[in-house]
C-alpha cells in the first residue's frame, strides 16, 4: 500500500526546501511507499478549508501528525518542538516513527 504525503506551504515558505529534504530522508529511512505531492496554500479561504495551522505542514494520508490542539489556522510560518529546541520542521526521528506509525495502519 502506498502512502500520501502532502508538504502544505504558503508562498515564499523559508522552510519548504528543508520539508522537501526531510521527507525524502524519512520515506527513504522508512522503506514507506510513498507519493509525495507539494501543496501552496495562496488565501485564507483555502487554508480555513484545509485546516492549514502553518507552513510548513506535513500530511501523511491527509492526518497532520504533529496537529497542536486549537492551533489557529491561517497564512503563516510553522514552528516544531524538537529535541534541539523549536525549529522550523519537525525532527527526523519524530517523522520517521509518524511513517511508521501511519504504514502500520
Amino acid at each position: 500500500m502506498t502512502m500520501d504525503i502532502e508538504l502544505l506551504v504558503v508562498s515564499d515558505c523559508p522552510n519548504e526546501a528543508a520539508a522537501a529534504a526531510l521527507i525524502a530522508t524519512a520515506v527513504a529511512d522508512t522503506g514507506v511507499r510513498a507519493t509525495i505531492t507539494r501543496t501552496t496554500i495562496v488565501s485564507e479561504d483555502q487554508a480555513q478549508q484545509r485546516g492549514f495551522i502553518g507552513s510548513p505542514t506535513i500530511l501523511l494520508d491527509g492526518v497532520d501528525p504533529f496537529a497542536v490542539p486549537a492551533a489557529a489556522v491561517g497564512l503563516a510560518c510553522r514552528l516544531y518542538s524538537t529535541p534541539n529546541g523549536l525549529a522550523g520542521v519537525p525532527g527526523l526521528r519524530d517523522l520517521r516513527q509518524a511513517l511508521k506509525r501511519v504504514a502500520a495502519g
